[in-house]
């Protein structure tokens, strides 16, 4: 497997098509906007010359997105990108957008922390327990589609505490029930 923390390597060969070098095959600028989207950083390089074109790509990816009616960035923002640009002083928009990004996504992730904390179902007795076995469940009713199609080993369950052993019969007897009648419309 890949690591996710070094960026994805994209290969430009001198046909234009690009190459990624982890899956040996070719790929799309939307194939590039989806590893992005799924959090993934990218560095595209061209094999002849090694130049990082990185920067033209991406632009080139939000500027397709723009032409299709998917705007993100008002007009007034990219006329001040574009004033940016066009200025001869060293502009500080490029600070302020990189500082205004990492907010964003310290913020969401806080977000999700504080949703995660006064979620009420969290604190539920045997939570872990029950989810342990529901995705055993689950896996053993896609017969493990969800893995690349090979079954793995059902996960063990954490250990349990003395106050739990009620929850975690019923919910045995519940999966039981359940399994009794999956056998039945076989």
């Amino acid at each position: 497997m890949a690591d996710a923390s070094k960026p994805l390597l994209i290969k430009r060969y001198a046909s234009r098509r690009l190459y990624n070098t982890e899956t040996s095959d070719y790929v799309t600028l939307e194939d590039i906007s989806g590893f992005i989207r799924d959090g993934r950083e990218v560095q595209i390089v061209d094999l002849k010359s090694g130049d990082d074109l990185t920067r033209q790509y991406l632009l080139q990816i939000i500027a397709e997105h723009e032409s299709r009616g998917e705007s993100v960035l008002p007009i007034s923002v990219l006329n001040d990108l574009v004033r940016s640009y066009m200025s001869g002083d060293v502009s500080v928009v490029p600070q302020f957008l990189q500082t205004s990004f990492d907010m964003l996504r310290d913020g969401q992730s806080r977000v999700l922390e504080n949703m995660t904390a006064m979620n009420p179902m969290a604190k539920m007795p045997g939570l872990g327990v029950m989810q342990a076995q529901q995705e055993a469940f689950m896996k053993a009713m896609t017969g493990g589609w969800g893995a690349g199609g090979t079954t793995s080993k059902p996960a063990e369950p954490p250990e349990e505490e003395p106050d739990q052993n009620e929850d975690l019969d019923a919910i045995k007897k519940q999966l039981a029930d359940l399994q009794s009648k999956l056998s039945k419309l076989k």
